[in-house]
């Protein structure tokens, strides 16, 4: 496993370099990527998100923003808005492509055991310079492919400051984040996986909370009452429940 760790942080460090000769980061080439998938061993990869998450942002490049999210959307999709959560099966398609895409790139990958469920966290800039963080659960389909079912974001509130402008001559290197890979913890057979610690009760509004087929990992979201966007993930790790991912994210025009 530690060889393929370093090479999903060559990943990471490809798509940093490129980003560096220009605004849009435009990710590693599909060649790294089959190297990386070639040499992670086990079915539940985090190596195949990372494959994943970059073919979407890449389709949003040179596709369009709302018509790559169709494209990669699993059957029953759904995003978490300023008002809650809506089906992305009505709502995509009457949306219009902006003229410049938001772009991302993921930080943790969590999936469960068997690698049918995962849940990334990354972080997003949109083409006004606004940045945050987003959230996105993916799905394995049938054929092996893997699509979102649901996804997340907000700003960073308040926004980190300006960068400092570069002199001529200087050389900057930025962005250089090698992706933190979790995977649950297979049950020993005959064992049973204990559940999940329990969800605390939280504000009024609208809640959800799933756990993967095999009992390895679960995710779950929450629009509260003051219109906060919370989402966690958690998994099952050698003999306990640990928390991978946990966010309150606001929408765009609140704080």
């Amino acid at each position: 496993m530690r060889k393929a760790w370093a090479a999903i942080a060559l990943v990471a460090l490809a798509g940093a370099i490129a980003a560096c000769g220009g605004p849009r980061v435009q990710g590693p080439s599909n060649q790294i990527i089959n190297r990386v998938l070639a040499n992670a061993p086990g079915e539940a990869q985090p190596s195949t998100i990372v494959a994943a998450e970059v073919a979407f942002a890449r389709a949003a490049r040179e596709q369009g923003q709302w018509t790559a999210f169709q494209q990669f959307a699993a059957p029953g999709a759904v995003i978490h808005g300023a008002n809650g959560v809506i089906d992305a099966g009505t709502w995509l398609p009457a949306q219009t492509d902006p003229a410049e895409p938001v772009q991302w790139g993921a930080r943790i990958v969590v999936m469960s055991c068997d690698g049918a469920t995962a849940v990334s966290q990354g972080r997003f800039v949109m083409p006004e310079g606004i940045v945050g963080n987003y959230v996105t659960v993916w799905a394995r389909q049938p054929d092996g492919d893997y699509k979102w079912a649901y996804d997340v974001g907000g700003p960073d509130v308040p926004q980190p400051p300006p960068r400092t402008e570069v002199a001529d001559g200087d050389i900057v290197v930025t962005a250089i984040d090698s992706i933190q890979g979790l995977v649950a913890t297979c049950p020993r057979a005959g064992v049973p996986i204990p559940p999940p610690p329990a969800i605390p009760i939280g504000e009024d509004g609208a809640a959800n909370a799933v756990l993967s087929k095999d009992g390895t990992l679960r995710w779950r979201w929450e629009h509260r009452g003051d219109g906060t966007k919370f989402v966690s993930a958690e998994y099952f790790y050698q003999g306990q429940w640990l928390t991978a991912i946990e966010e309150s994210l606001a929408s765009p025009g609140e704080g």
